[in-house]
């Protein structure tokens, strides 16, 4: 490495020679020694990278000119200057990636980490390598290393070799090929390989290198180490070789910074270029003026603006005597104050004032010493002292006011670039015609701005010392600032404006090349030109410009998209031309041609030749344009602060999220960081790439998600639907009733409840504004992310609308999950279903700016939420291994356990008449009616569909399997007890005895109860599926329901009707649900429908002897009572009637099997005929088995509960003769007449009457009246002396008042309207004899139910005279 910086130094010295002294030409052995340089390290490169305007313009030099030709020499200059320039960049590349590779040392303090030591490059014996570094230039064979480390010496002996190895990569000019582009950087890469090179441990590894060759090779040192030696030491540090060095062409590189200072002034005249409109597209005085033509050179020179401030920066660095010219103190001024660090390679940068302060400033003051001795003599000593003074006063302040007003001047400067490019993409967008005549502004405008990018990454994280001070000053950068996002969006659209355009900008160019070969045809025809003495030579060079001009494609219309052209002959030629009108021994230059031909038109020859340089370019080199001026692949470096910035700007105030495609594009350029010379870097930026791209992605959708998520809060769109709910406008009628009412209590405001188009205040349109804010934002970056192209990194394609996709439809997943459940409880389904109709609004307007179905999308993600396996009855398929019904095997397991098993111990009850059930305290946030009620059911449904409702279903039939189990098992214990019992029905002793060795009968109970209760629940499902699909699928509804009443009755079923009896039932088609669920299960267990199941009536008669009657309570307003036993009668009627369902089907399958078995001797139609009939026969047995069973159960339960009944235990009967009549409406094989037989309707009509009157208002009523003193009992609770008291009783005594409560129904009761009642009807009571009523049964007395009142006047009336008279009530019998 040290050899190459020694080579291309070696060069610069003798091109200065011979540029100066002998005009371009050098020396014959000269050129032949560098041609071979050069050659070398062409055979080194990679000719797939060699910059195309470096190719294209002297790759055909050698075979297009005789090699004698003094063109041929003078293009071949120009390719040594290319060849530097590729030489210096493969230099940086080299000390890049040796600076990384031992941890970024510091070579100047002599501080290496352990990394250093570790990286293999240097052999780890540190207080040797140390030693040799720190007497350099000393050889290392006269220090006496063995005293300062023998052991480490002794080692390096032993692994020379290998250690050699490892570094000579690092030393000798292996792989060194890059781009560069253009003449004038040599100077600046020359400049910056030297000041890098103070980075990289040279002396070290100089010494190191040289110590293992003379080890190898007896002591002779290395060929180049002396020179090395030299070069190294005369070059530390580096500027102080730079000064000595370029002492010579300081005068050159002091005419060109003042030659490019107008466009440094120009360019940072912020005030002036928005003024003037530099980079405006409109006429700056005349803005009906379609085209700016007032700047076209300016707009060419503001391209180049970014190099020309490098010259300035480095060029006084190294050159600092011409800061003493009249226009040096300003150029240089312009440019400090706007920079704090100087870049040399990549992200590796110096501090540009401390290096000035440290370098420059000791040479202005040497300056001002000299000019102050020889002030007296000479006038202009006096001005030099004056203007090194000045110089040193700027260099001084000019730091301080870097730090604190740089970062404003480039924020200003952001904000044009941000106003103008937005313009520019508005205009172009709108008049693409004009996008080819206004090119160059645009490169401009692309170059402005990636200069501005690159110095706010750059500057990002620098820590100053100021001048006057010896505290560190950070850098105010702000890492929140938006104009970075506009910035990168802008010149990500100019681009693609260009690119979109290509046909039409080349058809311009090629047309102006067109007029400008006419031009300069006709220029070079002038009398000016004749009368100047053109050489031959010359004069060909001239020719062969115009001949390439006129062979170049003459578009017309639709072929220019096709029209390619290469130009770079022309460009060759030309450039040609230049360097023979600029060289000292030419006859004929530049001043001269100009001032022949000027006076012929607007332009000269040497400038209608530059333009036409200009434009050729944009013909066939217009890409690699676009790479010059508005490539930034650099940020790869600065890849870690991008993201930070974009993630602080993008969702920010001022942040525009459709900019997100700029900041994504950018990660495309970083592979062409990428140097041949490291082979390894190529995959490694293309990982980092990869990984930047998958970052910025997963915050682009990060941001989506939230702004979804914003808009679909309680903040956002719930804000304006919770205005519109019901249940607001009945809080405000109660309220304004409340507040009518003079009597009423002062009420609170309902300020909490604003009216709806309350927002539209003034006060109040934040939020509205906030919700305008976050759809614009939404809509914008949806439809920027669904038109963004594909973005290609190595193998990796990013396909944004696809990651957008997936985010909405995960975010959705995510959302159904969470909101699922609040405050750690189940969501109610109506209000679920409201918030996912809110989320599929957000998504359907999301929809509307992208060119995909994220509505089939949300289908499917609900879909596989709500799908954890094959329909029942319907698929035949294995469920799946996937991991899907998430959010329905949460509801289930909630329904499952809080509902059906109450496992919280929330009182859960059946009601009935409200086909719902109640809690008598909340389960979780609701009492079980908010969220069990039809409609909510429904909802349930709506969101789910059959797959959600066929989960339960299957949940609950699970529970009911265990709960059948357990009856079984109940019932096969007692066998034994039960025939017995059934054999001494009728003998009450017996009875009694058997009755009470039946065991467990409690958890029986129990378990029937819970597994009635399943079949409510069950039963309530299937409901509300039937109705959704009546209401969504009404044909198909129909179908299955038609279908269900026509399926053939058969014993056994076959499968396929099964399967679809199965599905009919689960989706609430058919009307014997609990018998056909219960059926299903029971054809799955063993043993069920043999002679022990013929036992179950006697079993669950048996029931009427349990202590739960006692606590039991019937409620007329949900039709049930207070423990659900209510429940126990739908347990009793779907499982007696399904156990013979079961026992009958199987019964049939044995019989099939014997006659299978049988020889076969009647015909086959016989046999067909003989099935059918006894199939029919078989399912009209069943009906009558179901109906004898259930009549034996009424028989045996009336039997125990009327003899069970005494004086002493009168409290439970009520309830068990409600419970056996809501057992005979519940069953269809139990028809009330059948309970008519043990218990007369009278007293069921009796009970009726007295719970409805109950269920009434109260009036106080003053003086009592015969109608109203029957003395009804309204509740059945025993007294101590074993009697029932009425609710309300008449006491009489002598002179005794009494005041009766009578319930005043809002229809007339006829109970209390017979003629036969008088006032003498009710006598007192005596404290042994009970009232009389309907319940008037001892084993003394058996009233029938014809029976006629007595006409004894003590006995009173007949307790059953009025059930005879009434013929209404609650209950109607047919």
């Amino acid at each position: 490495m040290a050899v190459e910086s020694s080579s291309s130094h070696q060069f610069m010295g003798r091109s200065r020679q011979s540029f100066l002294n002998q005009d371009i030409s050098p020396d014959s052995s000269v050129k032949s020694r560098d041609w071979d340089t050069t050659s070398r390290w062409s055979e080194q490169s990679n000719p797939e990278i060699v910059s195309p305007s470096t190719s294209s313009n002297w790759k055909h030099t050698h075979s297009s000119t005789p090699p004698g030709n003094r063109n041929f020499q003078k293009a071949r200059h120009m390719q040594w200057v290319f060849q530097l320039v590729d030489v210096a960049e493969g230099l940086m590349a080299k000390m890049y990636k040796l600076n990384q590779k031992l941890d970024y040392p510091e070579p100047n303090t002599f501080q290496f980490s352990d990394s250093f030591w570790k990286a293999g490059v240097i052999p780890n014996f540190p207080k040797l390598c140390m030693h040799i570094t720190k007497k350099f230039p000393e050889h290392p064979g006269k220090l006496q290393l063995e005293r300062v480390d023998k052991l480490g010496l002794d080692s390096l002996y032993e692994n020379v070799e290998a250690y050699l190895e490892n570094l000579e990569p690092w030393l000798m000019p292996h792989q060194n090929s890059l781009i560069l582009h253009a003449f004038m950087d040599l100077f600046c890469a020359f400049v910056r390989v030297n000041l890098f090179s103070d980075k990289v441990p040279r002396k070290m590894i100089v010494q190191v290198y040289n110590l293992m060759h003379t080890m190898l090779r007896s002591g002779r040192d290395y060929e180049f180490y002396h020179r090395l030696v030299q070069f190294i030491d005369s070059y530390d540090p580096p500027l102080k070789g730079l000064h000595e060095d370029l002492n010579f062409v300081s005068p050159r590189i002091g005419e060109v910074l003042e030659a490019v200072g107008p466009i440094i002034f120009l360019a940072a005249d912020t005030q002036k270029l928005r003024n003037e409109g530099f980079l405006s597209p409109f006429h700056p005085r005349y803005p009906d003026i379609l085209t700016n033509s007032a700047h076209p050179m300016r707009a060419q020179d503001l391209a180049n603006v970014n190099g020309h401030r490098d010259w300035v920066l480095l060029g006084y660095l190294v050159c600092p005597s011409e800061l003493l010219r009249i226009t040096g103190i300003d150029i240089a001024m312009a440019v400090l104050k706007e920079n704090l660090v100087l870049s040399l390679y990549r992200d590796e940068c110096i501090l540009l004032h401390e290096e000035y302060q440290l370098y420059v400033l000791p040479k202005i003051l040497e300056s001002k010493k000299m000019a102050k001795a020889g002030r007296a003599k000479q006038k202009e000593a006096d001005a030099e002292y004056n203007i090194a003074k000045q110089v040193e006063k700027m260099i001084c302040d000019v730091h301080d006011q870097a730090i604190s007003c740089a970062e404003g001047i480039h924020r200003e400067r952001r904000i044009l670039l941000k106003q103008e490019i937005g313009r520019m993409v508005l205009f172009f967008s709108d008049q693409p015609s004009l996008l080819a005549p206004n090119i160059q502004m645009v490169f401009s405008a692309l170059a402005l701005a990636r200069s501005e990018v690159m110095w706010y990454f750059r500057h990002i994280g620098v820590v100053s010392v100021k001048s006057k001070a010896t505290r560190i000053v950070p850098v105010e950068i702000d890492s929140s600032d938006p104009t970075i996002g506009f910035l990168l969006d802008g010149m990500d659209k100019l681009c693609c404006l260009v690119r979109k355009y290509v046909s039409a900008i080349r058809g311009y160019a090629l047309a102006y090349l067109a007029s400008a070969a006419e031009r300069i045809r006709f220029l070079l025809g002038s009398p000016g030109m004749i009368a100047l003495d053109i050489d031959a030579e010359l004069r060909n060079l001239f020719q062969q410009v115009i001949g390439c001009l006129e062979k170049s494609p003459k578009p017309q219309g639709e072929h220019v998209s096709t029209a390619t052209a290469d130009l770079s002959d022309f460009r060759k030629n030309w450039l040609s031309v230049l360097m023979v009108v600029t060289s000292s021994r030419s006859s004929i230059n530049i001043r001269h041609l100009e001032k022949a031909t000027i006076s012929t038109g607007k332009e000269g020859l040497v400038s209608e030749g530059n333009a036409a340089y200009v434009w050729s370019r944009s013909v066939d080199e217009l890409e690699d344009q676009l790479s010059t001026h508005a490539c930034v692949k650099q940020l790869y470096y600065y890849r870690q602060h991008l993201t930070v910035v974009f993630r602080n700007t993008m969702f920010g105030p001022e942040g525009r999220p459709q900019h997100c495609c700029a900041w994504l594009g950018v990660a495309s350029s970083f592979p062409d960081n990428a140097t041949v010379s490291v082979p390894e870097e190529f995959l490694k930026i293309g990982r980092d790439a990869v990984s930047y791209v998958e970052s910025l992605i997963e915050s682009i959708m990060g941001g989506l998600e939230g702004l979804i998520n914003i808009l679909d809060s309680e903040s956002g769109f719930g804000s304006l639907e919770s205005k519109l709910l019901p249940e607001q406008a009945a809080i405000r009628m109660n309220h304004a009733a409340k507040v009518a009412m003079p009597s009423s209590k002062s009420m609170k405001s309902n300020s909490d409840l604003p009216l709806p188009g309350n927002e539209s205040e003034p006060a109040n349109r934040d939020t509205i504004k906030m919700l305008e804010a976050a759809v614009q934002r939404l809509t914008s970056l949806c439809s920027v992310l669904n038109e963004m192209e594909p973005i290609c990194i190595l193998n990796h394609v990013f396909v944004l609308r696809e990651y957008l996709r997936d985010c909405v439809l995960n975010n959705f997943r995510r959302r159904l999950i969470t909101i699922l459940k609040i405050d750690r409880d189940l969501q109610r389904p109506s209000v679920l279903e409201s918030l996912v109709h809110r989320h599929m609004n957000i998504v359907h307007l999301v929809e509307q700016h992208v060119s995909m179905d994220l509505t089939q999308g949300m289908r499917e993600v609900l879909l596989s939420e709500a799908f954890s396996g094959p329909i029942r009855g319907l698929h035949t398929f294995e469920k799946p291994v996937q991991n899907t019904g998430t959010a329905i095997s949460i509801i289930c397991d909630w329904y499952l356990e809080n509902v059906v098993k109450d496992v919280n111990g929330a009182g859960i009850l059946f009601t009935p008449i409200d086909k719902c059930f109640k809690s008598a305290r909340p389960v979780g946030g609701y009492f079980a009616e908010a969220v069990t009620d039809l409609s909510e059911l429904k909802a349930f449904v709506r969101l789910f569909g059959p797959y959600g409702v066929d989960k339960l279903d299957g949940m609950i039939r699970e529970h009911l399997t265990a709960l059948l189990n357990c009856i079984d098992t109940t019932l096969r214990s007692n066998k034994e007890y039960l025939e017995a019992l059934s054999a001494h029905m009728h003998n009450s002793r017996e009875r009694d005895y058997y009755l009470k060795q039946v065991h467990e009968l409690e958890p029986l109970i129990n378990f029937s109860i819970q597994a009635g209760q399943a079949l409510c629940f069950t039963s309530l499902l299937a409901e509300a599926a039937g109705q959704v699909l009546d209401a969504n699928t009404p044909l198909l509804f129909s179908l299955l329901s038609d279908f269900t009443k026509h399926l053939p009755a058969s014993l056994p079923e076959r499968e396929d009707i099964r399967r679809l009896k199965t599905l009919t039932n689960t989706l609430g088609v058919t009307t014997e649900h609990d018998i056909a669920l219960v059926n299903s299960i029971l054809l799955d267990m063993v043993g069920v429908g043999d002679v022990t199941w013929g036992l179950l009536p006697y079993l669950y008669a048996t029931c009427m002897t349990s202590n739960i009657w006692n606590t039991s309570a019937f409620n007329v307003s949900t039709g049930g009572f207070n423990n659900n036993v209510h429940c126990l009668a739908r347990c009793i009627n779907a499982v007696i009637a399904a156990s013979e369902f079961v026992r009958a089907e199987r019964k049939e399958l044995e019989r099939q099997l014997l006659s299978q078995q049988q020889s076969n001797r009647n015909g086959t139609e016989l046999k067909e005929l003989e099935a059918e009939l006894q199939n029919l026969e078989g399912i009209t047995s069943v009906e009558v088995n179901i109906k004898a069973s259930m009549k034996i159960f009424i028989k045996c339960a009336s039997t125990i509960i009327l003899q069970s009944w005494s004086d002493s235990n009168r409290s439970p009967l009520v309830a068990k003769l409600i419970f056996l009549d809501q057992l005979c409406e519940l069953s269809n094989y139990l028809p009330r007449s059948t309970l008519e037989v043990h218990v007369p309707y009278a007293i069921l009509r009796s009970i009726y009457q007295q719970y409805f009157e109950n269920s009434v208002p109260t009036l106080v009523l003053i003086s009592p009246s015969r109608r109203h003193s029957l003395g009804i009992p309204l509740s059945h609770v025993p007294s101590r002396n074993g009697q029932f008291y009425s609710d309300h009783t008449v006491e009489s005594g002598e002179g005794a008042t009494s005041s009766t409560l009578k319930f005043a129904a809002q229809r007339k009761s006829p109970l209390l309207d017979l003629e036969s009642s008088s006032d003498a009807d009710i006598k007192p009571i005596g404290g042994g004899v009970r009232l009389s009523g309907p319940l008037d049964y001892t084993g003394m007395r058996k009233v029938s139910f014809l029976d006629t009142p007595s006409s004894d006047g003590t006995s009173g009336p007949s307790p059953l005279r009025r059930f005879v008279m009434s013929r209404s009530g609650p209950i109607t019998y047919k």
